[in-house]
């Protein structure tokens, strides 16, 4: 391996001759793990911030769970915005994330799976420079190298933890590193806002379109109530036997899958694809464009009734499981995307946790969906509203993809500048 003149090779890679490569408990002060807290889902006084939270670089506040009443978490476990986290135990493919603590919440605490690294200032200018040093992508792959145990259940203990090298250039190189990567933070932040204020104007745009409370120019007349059932129908999702049916290959016997996984944010989206054979698939059960898929079962109640639309974009068949329904609009009666917004509404989701409510099967029947009822314009102002909405999808699709380009630069950003390929001083 030719090494270029000024850099050098070291256990992380090639870096500048002027950097190390150090094991992380010479740069650390400390290391503490957070406390064994009875928890739960229901909200009580003290966030319990656990390792589904740490994401890579950054907190997933998308569940958080509670610490149980009565309990009084001790003070050396409350976070500070900027620590800097561990996770010490998930899954062999997620135990090592490392996430930094950027006041989410006004008060947090931390559980006995999660560790907080403290660094020596004299080694590292800043928890914001550690953080970047931790989830490279070389670091990444060198704490994996780490974790013992099992797929489901892997660790990664303390005494191997502080033999891990990072990168530690001089200070005031950290220092011009940390700064440029977290002004990429801050437009992702920003574009992250953004889109969530898009997201409420959606949903306002829908409260009030919707049910006819504001009307678009040129529209009048009565809206009349019917029943789903009206425009369409409910169609149950494919059964198989297990895996002798299934295939995780695309070939010439079989159909690609669809699951509740692959309805995100209200969109169908072809990760994590099975694919099923096509021997096991009636005619109906082949998804066609503007077709609505619905998770009709699932363990989580939470899941059960979240649709998307689906669209015919890459020229291959697609399917549903068992525990999917599709609700298919007759074109003639209704227009499909005014009816997929209806699957969004408060009504619909009220609708759906009344008829889960009080009981341990979470499970819908296709009578369910159809015996919903909606007050209705006519085709032509369905048309309108769904043109107005489709268009705010529009601007919310354009600012994701936005976001999405700018954590891909981020990405490289990072090679760049924490490996000294691009030097910034």
């Amino acid at each position: 391996m030719e090494i270029k003149p000024g850099y050098k090779l070291t256990e992380v890679g090639v870096i500048p001759e002027g950097w190390d490569a150090k094991p992380l408990r010479s740069v650390l002060s400390n290391g503490r793990l957070g406390g064994n807290y009875p928890n739960q889902n229901t909200e009580s006084e003290f966030p319990l911030m656990k390792m589904g939270n740490i994401a890579r670089g950054y907190f997933d506040m998308s569940k958080v769970e509670f610490i149980t009443p009565g309990v009084t978490p001790e003070s050396q476990h409350q976070l500070v915005s900027g620590d800097v986290l561990f996770n010490t135990r998930n899954t062999l493919e997620l135990v090592g994330k490392v996430a930094i603590w950027r006041g989410e919440l006004p008060v947090a605490y931390y559980n006995s799976n999660l560790m907080r690294l403290e660094f020596d200032t004299n080694e590292v200018c800043s928890n914001e420079y550690a953080n970047y040093a931790l989830n490279t992508a070389v670091s990444v792959a060198r704490l994996r190298t780490l974790a013992t145990g099992t797929t489901s259940v892997a660790a990664i203990y303390t005494r191997d933890l502080m033999g891990l090298r990072i990168v530690v250039p001089p200070k005031p190189e950290q220092r011009a590193i940390a700064e440029a990567l977290s002004d990429v933070d801050a437009l992702i932040g920003a574009l992250d806002r953004l889109i969530a204020k898009k997201r409420d104007l959606k949903q306002a745009a829908m409260q009030q379109l919707l049910t006819g409370q504001t009307r678009l120019p040129g529209f009048s007349g009565e809206w009349e109530v019917k029943r789903l059932g009206g425009f369409g129908n409910c169609l149950r999702g494919v059964s198989y036997k297990g895996d002798a049916d299934l295939s995780p290959y695309d070939t010439e016997y079989t159909i690609r899958l669809l699951r509740a996984n692959n309805i995100q944010n209200a969109l169908v989206v072809s990760n994590e694809l099975q694919f099923v054979n096509k021997n096991c698939v009636s005619c109906h059960q082949v998804l066609m464009d503007d077709d609505i898929l619905i998770c009709m079962a699932n363990g989580s109640k939470d899941l059960v009734g979240k649709a998307a639309r689906f669209s015919v974009r890459d020229g291959y068949r697609y399917t549903f499981g068992a525990f999917m329904g599709c609700f298919r609009v007759n074109k003639g009666l209704a227009q499909p995307i005014f009816i997929s917004f209806l699957f969004h509404t408060g009504r619909y989701r009220n609708y759906i946790a009344n008829l889960t409510a009080g009981s341990s099967i979470n499970n819908l029947r296709p009578s369910d969906i159809e015996s919903l009822e909606f007050i209705t314009p006519s085709n032509e102002e369905q048309t309108a509203i769904a043109a107005v909405l489709s268009d705010i999808d529009a601007e919310i699709a354009a600012l994701e993809a936005r976001r999405d380009k700018t954590g891909l630069l981020k990405q490289a950003m990072m090679q760049e500048l924490l490996t000294g390929k691009t030097r910034l001083i």
